[in-house]
């Protein structure tokens, strides 16, 4: 993923208010982030911790979804993240609800995908950061098609929630 800024941060919301968007936390480290090894950046809002957001290239250009985590996490059996498949146990996999685009969301109409708490999917599949053990299994997938797997998982869920 390239860098982007503040400004097309905001802008790429699909789910949510020009004035919500206007008024997220962004991340405090944008200037730091490893770019190169991200297919979408994702945060935790640091204000609101029951709030997450996340950003991407699409052909359409950047994407951006803002998600609602329950409040309460519970658990302290292993579970999967649905976009780089990555296993986790206790809290490290989070069912993030995202508000559907357009009308169905302003009805309330939502969509979720159990993923990552740490949005570190991009650097888990390239071995840039570790899980805990037994967090990814031995695969036979290049780490190239590893990547390609996680992005058509993350699209398809970007699809439904535009669709």
């Amino acid at each position: 993923m390239r860098a982007v800024s503040e400004k097309e941060i905001r802008a790429s919301f699909v789910n949510c208010s020009k004035g919500e968007a206007t008024r997220l936390a962004l991340p405090r480290d944008l200037a730091t982030r490893p770019w190169e090894d991200l297919d979408f950046l994702g945060w935790r809002d640091h204000t609101a911790h029951e709030r997450a957001y996340l950003v991407t290239e699409r052909n359409e250009g950047l994407v951006g979804l803002a998600f609602r985590l329950p409040s309460v996490r519970t658990g302290l059996r292993r579970s999967m993240c649905s976009v780089c498949l990555t296993t986790h146990p206790g809290q490290g996999v989070t069912l993030m609800a995202a508000p559907r685009a357009g009308k169905a969301g302003r009805e309330g109409n939502t969509v979720g995908l159990h993923m990552c708490t740490d949005f570190a999917c991009s650097l888990y599949v390239r071995g840039r950061k570790e899980p805990e053990t037994g967090g990814r299994f031995e695969e036979s997938l290049t780490v190239d098609e590893q990547i390609e797997r996680a992005v058509t998982n993350l699209a398809g869920f970007l699809d439904r929630v535009t669709a």
